[in-house]
């Protein structure tokens, strides 16, 4: 099935759209998935767990399932000796996705990213990128999705022939890029006016994903809001980054080799911060606000709620009043049970 973007137009005519990624990094914490290779064998390995996931985003309230083919390209299953599931893997994660989504009407976007095949000075390499995304965007087509997420990019290029891809297919694309250099993509645009060409080539939405935190991130999304002039997509990580470290990668702690990607757990943001980002982003103008690498559920729901709604997830939304200590039973406890908590009245 080919879209021709009007279930995504309608989606963001009704207000701002709200996403949930980070599947890999999340997979990755339940046993599901190997770090480093980062392909997501869970889809034809343990289905289960993808549905189960798609199904804790649906019901924190995304409204969008994302099929899981990050990393599910020719060149990544190569290095992981599964070249030989490709197919096999790209229609079954759209086949998880659509099922979920049909729980709860959300939108189902098939999904392909960086390659790290990609190279400006080589013209071969387009061509490369090019049979790669072809190859997965015509299986998600095939197995009906409603739009592309085509993110991640380093490269304005690459994130241009995934642009094309989902034009030739008749999908609208949401193309966001990954934003691990201070100003510039690794082709040398600057970010803004990366988002201003992939605008002007057609793309539905355009925006930013990944590497950056909420912090480091909306400045940046602020200035392509006010510069393009379609729809406008801001997934960061949840992760505190600053002006000293502005992305998750750049994240030093004493005592740690390396902080990228298995030792960020003290850098997480609260629910609260990811809410506050949610309201921000919306205020700014971003019609598709979402979470990427490092996200739960808990986020997801804390941003739905920030943005005035109700999911299915909100049902057992924290409750803290009913706490025997931090709720209103806390003044019929004994003082010293009161103590030991450290809890001022």
């Amino acid at each position: 099935m080919t879209a021709t973007g009007s279930a995504l137009a309608e989606r963001l005519a009704q207000g701002t759209v709200l996403g949930a990624e980070g599947y890999v990094f999340e997979l990755e914490r339940r046993g599901y998935v190997k770090a480093g290779a980062y392909v997501p064998e869970a889809v034809l390995d343990f289905p289960d767990a993808v549905t189960e996931l798609h199904r804790e985003f649906l019901r924190a309230g995304a409204e969008v399932m994302v099929a899981l083919t990050y990393y599910a390209h020719r060149g990544k299953l190569r290095q992981v000796g599964r070249e030989s599931d490709l197919e096999a893997m790209n229609r079954q994660a759209v086949r998880l996705a659509r099922e979920v989504a049909a729980e709860g009407g959300a939108l189902v976007a098939g999904n392909v990213c960086n390659t790290w095949a990609y190279d400006p000075q080589d013209a071969a390499t387009a061509g490369v990128v090019r049979k790669m995304y072809a190859e997965q965007l015509g299986w998600a087509a095939d197995e009906g999705i409603d739009f592309v997420i085509a993110e991640t990019n380093d490269y304005l290029g690459e994130a241009l022939i995934g642009l094309e891809v989902s034009q030739e297919l008749g999908l609208p694309a949401m193309v966001t890029l990954a934003t691990t250099r201070p100003a510039k993509t690794f082709d040398g645009y600057d970010y803004v006016e990366a988002c201003k060409i992939l605008a002007g080539h057609g793309a539905a939405i355009v925006g930013l994903n990944c590497d950056r935190g909420p912090a480091t991130m909306l400045p940046l999304i602020a200035t392509i809001r006010d510069q393009v002039d379609c729809a406008v997509a801001a997934q960061p990580v949840p992760y505190r980054t600053d002006q000293a470290s502005p992305t998750m990668e750049s994240l030093r702690a004493e005592g740690v080799d390396r902080v990228f990607p298995l030792a960020l757990e003290p850098f997480s943001c609260t629910r609260f911060e990811m809410a506050d980002f949610a309201v921000a982003a919306r205020d700014l103008g971003v019609s598709y606000v979402g979470i990427c690498c490092g996200a739960g559920p808990h986020h997801v729901r804390a941003m739905a709620e920030a943005l005035g709604r109700t999911v299915p997830a909100s049902k057992y939304s924290p409750s803290m009043d009913l706490h025997p200590i931090l709720g209103a039973a806390a003044s019929s406890q004994d003082p010293g049970v009161l103590d030991a908590w450290n809890v001022t009245l």
